[in-house]
């Protein structure tokens, strides 16, 4: 559907998690499509939106050229510091396709 670099990381009060501030670099993010989350080129996590936030405002997609803010469940977000790699969210959905003769 989409990817998207994660740009600066913000920590929720009361180990509520990490949001990953984010850019949509092409595509678009959905909430609730499955993301895997790339370091350095490889896969690190494999996980599902559970918020999507643009502006203070939760949204359903943000497209490309756009902020927001992502949670995703047990994900611990890193921002590119120094030689860090930054994490790319790759946003896909999986579809079931017919067989045909």
């Amino acid at each position: 559907l989409g990817t998207a670099e994660v740009r600066a990381v913000f920590k929720l009060p009361r180990g509520g998690g990490s949001i990953a501030g984010s850019y949509i670099t092409s595509g678009k993010v959905v909430r609730g499509a499955q993301v895997r989350v790339k370091r350095g080129g490889k896969q690190v996590f494999d996980g599902k939106i559970d918020t999507l936030r643009r502006e203070k405002d939760d949204a359903r997609e943000v497209a490309q050229g756009f902020e927001c803010g992502i949670l995703i469940p047990g994900y611990d977000p890193q921002e590119a510091v120094n030689d860090r790699p930054q994490d790319t969210l790759e946003c896909y959905e999986m579809r079931r396709v017919e067989r045909t003769l």
